[in-house]
């Protein structure tokens, strides 16, 4: 699986395009906006565009979402039905958030804890992981090693949890219980900043490390 980060919206969120070299089959994992460049690159690459995955409903993550799939004329795919509460405030995330005017949708279909999605020849197993919003879903790569993980970890951090439905609780028990079983050798791919790894992260991270949860 080969894949680029392509930062979109002001929040400089980590969309990612993932591709089979294989196949040149691809999916465009939270297309947050900035539309047109992930087009470019799509093209850039010579891809073929079969799928947009969604790791939560918020609007960063998802603004651009509709307008790619109108102009593919693929399918969104995810996240959890818990987000649909956030879907379908889409209008209102924009307000609130300073983005352009964004419609809710409905995605062609919800995601599930241990589902299997394939890209080309590639197959990505589906994490459920709620806390920094209810219906949060992880994307995971076993044959690389690679995940991308939305908000709910990153280098250092962890995703918030002051939002309508998010829990802290199940934040700290989706990391250590759905991410930490990965292996410390998993590369994961945040929704903002830099990548980092699961064993950094469990030796390093103040508010999840070993050592403070034992």
């Amino acid at each position: 699986m080969k894949y680029v980060t392509i930062p979109v919206t002001p929040f400089q969120q980590n969309c990612s395009l993932i591709w089979c070299e294989a196949t040149k089959e691809a999916a465009v994992i939270d297309p947050g906006g900035n539309v047109e460049r992930i087009i470019e690159r799509i093209e850039k690459e010579q891809l073929t565009l079969t799928m947009i995955l969604l790791t939560h409903g918020h609007i960063d993550h998802v603004g651009g979402a509709k307008a790619l799939a109108d102009l593919t004329g693929v399918d969104i795919i995810g996240p959890h039905k818990d987000d649909e509460f956030w879907l379908e405030n889409l209008p209102k995330q924009s307000q609130n958030f300073g983005f352009a005017a964004t419609e809710a949708f409905v995605p062609h279909r919800y995601l599930e804890q241990d589902d299997l999605l394939h890209v080309g020849h590639q197959q990505l197993k589906v994490l459920h992981c709620p806390g920094h919003t209810p219906g949060h879903v992880v994307f995971h790569h076993q044959a690389s090693q690679l995940a991308w993980v939305g908000d709910v970890i990153f280098r250092g951090s962890i995703g918030r949890t002051d939002f309508p439905g998010s829990s802290h609780a199940d934040l700290i028990a989706s990391i250590t219980q759905r991410l930490w079983p990965l292996g410390n050798d998993v590369t994961f791919v945040p929704g903002h900043g830099p990548i980092s790894t699961v064993g950094e992260e469990r030796k390093h991270n103040p508010f999840v490390a070993d050592q403070l949860l034992d």
